[in-house]
């Protein structure tokens, strides 16, 4: 697919889940994001007050995680994150499925969740991303998961948190929109570190990519894009 500089851009969820990351630079990758326009920056919940000063006026989006990393969480409490979240300046919530349940084989409570969820996100105007964690599910629980988030009505299903034995994978992203009923939208995240992995993902049907190397992948494509324009070839 070809794309310009901006369009790159639109698709990248700059990312800073790091265990360690300091305000300084949480601080940063906000900045970074105004700049660039990215998507949104996606960041803990505790860190997005400080992103919502940051970025007030800018237009910037901000996201956050829930129920994160193992999605092993009440309901009532992701619930209560996302409301919270909305509150601080969160626009967008990437909330990790209860995907264990979804291993034993508990198809109507994981539904229930993420439908419950999806509904409450939407009412207070966010988007919603349901991180389903591929690398621990079978190729049936990855259309399973992909058919729960489509009857649920969210925005967009999601590859993995980056915490997980594997990132993104491209066959699943192609799997995935091989197999939609709806429109929903496919976010590919974890291990997309340069552009020819994003550019991997996004020809294999992805829309938001999640990277902690959002800046370096936009140099990257600035740089090919210099180099082949004063190339003479």
């Amino acid at each position: 697919m070809s794309l310009t500089s901006v369009q790159l851009a639109s698709y990248l969820d700059s990312t800073n889940l790091r265990l360690d990351a300091s305000e300084a630079d949480i601080e940063q990758l906000a900045r970074e994001a105004a700049q660039h326009r990215f998507a949104c920056v996606m960041i803990y919940p505790a860190s997005v007050p400080l992103a919502a000063r940051i970025l007030a006026g800018t237009g910037a989006r901000i996201g956050t995680v829930i129920g994160f990393p193992s999605g092993r969480f009440a309901t009532d409490a992701k619930a209560a994150e996302i409301t919270t979240a909305h509150l601080a300046g969160a626009h967008e919530v990437d909330i990790v499925m209860n995907y264990p349940a979804l291993r034993a084989g508990h198809l109507a409570e994981v539904a229930a969740e993420v439908t419950r969820l999806t509904q409450l996100a939407h009412d207070q105007g966010q988007l919603i991303k349901v991180i389903v964690e591929t690398c621990f599910l079978d190729a049936a629980q990855k259309l399973r998961a992909l058919e729960i988030c489509e009857v649920a009505g969210a925005d967009f299903i999601k590859t993995s948190t980056g915490f997980g034995t594997a990132g993104a994978q491209v066959a699943d992203i192609a799997a995935w929109a091989a197999a939609r009923k709806t429109k929903i939208a496919l976010k590919a995240s974890g291990g997309i570190k340069t552009l020819a992995d994003a550019r991997a993902m996004i020809d294999a049907g992805a829309t938001r990519l999640g990277t902690s190397n959002a800046a370096a992948i936009l140099a990257e494509f600035n740089g090919a894009a210099t180099a082949a324009a004063t190339s003479g070839y």
